[in-house]
């Protein structure tokens, strides 16, 4: 082989190398609080390959969801996993956001305790402790007690994210908490546990993703939907096999295999097999809405319908 032919191919290949770099996308995406086992189905959808596949290097960054979603606005993130009332207070707020992929199908808010608890009444006079007077424990403790009339009867205290410890300890009758996280733990350590359904009174849906509306007029949302959604079915087709890929990004003490094993039902739904996971069920966001709205949040023509979209889901991916 001439020397002005290895030349040449070498050229070749180089420019090859430099296009397909090029054509490799980075995005930004805002996951809540620390590495945790609830992420999962991202954590796989990169372990796996399916950011890579749609042309995407993906890089996760964890914090609060009120510190994320000023860097969502501001153009440092692409997405945020967030609750749906974050995506519905910035848009009210005037913020270009919709809410585009369904994690979780329904809100997994619960109000647990060790001592019987068997209705809203009986946190009558009682110490509940919420993280704080923000986001989806508190909205959905404030919609649980109003709709028992106990508005002014039951002393809210302000506790952070140590609902387990505090329940355990006694420094609080009951905790707003969730079904997939101290639920479980309580319960996998021998303790009976007394759980309050709010979903009566506040059927909020679930977590999800969040984006700009500036992703959304190009083919960038489409990607990450559909690279999450394939993150989703095989975290709910194979969650120990999920759970074992994705360990190694939050370690030991972001949670266990039964965490993931109670978030799995979360994540599908009736409404999810016919039209694909991560879809949002329009019937159960008109709920939601009408729920805040009922609370004041929201001014009573607010429509579902703004603050969510299904366009990205892919139909095929159940």
């Amino acid at each position: 082989m001439s020397r002005s032919l290895l030349a040449t191919l070498a050229l070749l290949g180089a420019s090859v190398g430099a296009a397909q770099s090029a054509s490799v996308r980075t995005v930004n995406v805002g996951l809540g609080y620390v590495p945790n086992v609830q992420f999962t189905p991202f954590y796989v959808a990169d372990k796996l390959g399916y950011f890579k596949a749609e042309g995407l290097n993906v890089k996760f960054q964890h914090g609060y969801v009120n510190e994320l979603m000023p860097l969502l606005l501001q153009g440092k993130l692409d997405f945020v996993v967030g609750d749906p009332e974050d995506a519905i207070f910035a848009r009210t707020q005037g913020a270009d956001v919709r809410y585009v992929m369904a994690m979780y199908q329904k809100t997994p808010v619960t109000v647990f305790s060790l001592k019987p608890l068997n209705s809203a009444a009986d946190l009558r006079g009682k110490t509940l402790g919420i993280p704080g007077p923000y986001g989806s424990t508190y909205n959905a403790v404030q919609a649980l007690l109003g709709s028992a009339g106990l508005d002014g009867n039951v002393r809210l205290a302000n506790i952070g994210f140590t609902q387990l410890d505090a329940v355990r300890a006694g420094r609080v009758d009951a905790a707003a908490g969730y079904v997939n996280n101290e639920v479980v733990q309580l319960r996998a350590s021998g303790q009976k546990v007394y759980t309050l359904d709010v979903t009566g009174a506040y059927p909020m849906v679930g977590v999800g993703l969040i984006t700009t509306g500036k992703n959304l007029s190009g083919d960038l949302a489409r990607k990450v939907v559909r690279a999450s959604q394939r993150g989703l079915k095989f975290t709910t087709s194979d969650p120990a096999r999920a759970f074992k890929l994705a360990q190694p990004v939050f370690g030991a003490s972001g949670g266990g295999l039964d965490i993931l094993k109670a978030s799995v039902p979360l994540m599908g739904s009736t409404y999810t097999a016919q039209n694909g996971l991560g879809a949002s069920d329009p019937a159960a966001w008109t709920k939601a809405v009408a729920a805040l709205v009922k609370q004041d949040k929201l001014p009573a023509v607010a429509k579902a319908s703004e603050f969510y979209t299904n366009t990205l889901i892919s139909k095929t991916v159940r």
